[in-house]
């Protein structure tokens, strides 16, 4: 965090999630800056005074009481529920919080679940339910062709850690990236060719208009029969139906999924009883208050000395 202004923030920050824990963020955000008057939302007394909003998925009309608004931080790495929305306020910039604890979070998930499908742990986790003493020989790490699919900060920190631990990994953007060790690529033209040649692909794309289906039925065949699935980016990303069917009938191996098109994934939904696929409630990577709240303090004091904030979204691109 940059030296403390001697400015004091004005205005109140208003809180919103469903999902996190208001009094921790409210601590966390307290040590940053003291000063800094934190409110629930549903119990702002005066909408006027909102000058800073930290929310997840806030509901529609959410902002449209708060005229003084300065700055709106997405609560998450991913903003697609947040920029695709049509109540945001003209003018008032949006964050999203770039925490390198979220990164290294991320990194260790992914790591995880490749190392889990590179050592055939699910193939094992089969045999142990049959009793059945299987011996399978291990892969060499340089042998299993990874595919990172989206290099940003996440998905280039995740991409990096699979090549440190020997993995042959290629790394695919829709513009140009470089990153020690990773074979990367960028363009729809090339996209398919990735697809084609990764024995695990690890889904790390921001949700936007133009990758909202982008792994359709005809991409999730393009894999290698047999191939692994990582998802933890968003569900809408990938034709959920088809990649059902897939991991049916066999020609995609296996799948490790955090993120689905419904959330919470309904009961009756058939991946929750396939045997070759592991899910896990939208959690490879969150923001933590301790570290983030720093960035959030950072944030408001640039707003509150009339400069820029910092890791701004842009509307318009949906990131």
């Amino acid at each position: 965090m940059t030296q403390p202004s001697a400015l004091t923030p004005s205005g109140s920050l208003v809180f919103y999630s469903e999902f996190d824990d208001y009094t921790l963020w409210k601590q966390a955000l307290q040590a940053c800056l003291p000063s800094l008057k934190i409110v629930r939302a549903g119990e702002v007394e005066d909408p006027a005074d909102v000058h800073y909003a930290l929310a997840w998925k806030p509901p529609e009309g959410f902002f449209a009481s708060m005229p003084n608004l300065r700055l709106i931080i997405n609560l998450g790495a991913g903003v697609d529920s947040l920029v695709g929305r049509g109540d945001l306020p003209a003018g008032v910039p949006i964050t999203r919080i770039t925490d390198p604890n979220m990164g290294r979070m991320m990194a260790g998930y992914v790591l995880f679940a490749t190392l889990r499908h590179a050592r055939d742990i699910p193939w094992f986790e089969q045999a142990q339910r049959r009793g059945e003493w299987a011996y399978r020989h291990p892969r060499a790490p340089e042998d299993i062709r990874v595919a990172v699919l989206g290099l940003g900060e996440l998905g280039a920190c995740a991409a990096h850690e699979l090549q440190r631990q020997g993995f042959a990994v290629t790394g695919w953007s829709r513009s140009p990236r470089r990153i020690d060790g990773v074979r990367c690529l960028a363009g729809m033209d090339t996209l398919d060719t990735v697809i084609a040649g990764a024995d695990i692909l690890v889904v790390m794309l921001p949700l936007t208009p133009e990758t909202r289906g982008l792994l359709d039925r005809d991409r999730l065949q393009r894999l290698p029969r047999g191939a692994a699935l990582i998802n933890v980016a968003r569900g809408a990303l990938v034709d959920q139906e088809a990649m059902t069917d897939l991991l049916r009938s066999g020609h995609i191996g296996a799948a490790t999924l955090d993120v689905f098109e419904r959330e919470p994934l309904p009961p009756t939904d058939p991946l929750w009883r396939m045997e070759n696929v592991l899910i896990t409630p939208h959690l490879a990577s969150v923001a933590i208050p301790a570290s983030a709240a720093r960035q959030i303090g950072d944030n408001i004091a640039r707003v509150t000395r009339g400069e820029p904030p910092l890791h701004q979204v842009d509307p318009a691109r949906g990131y």
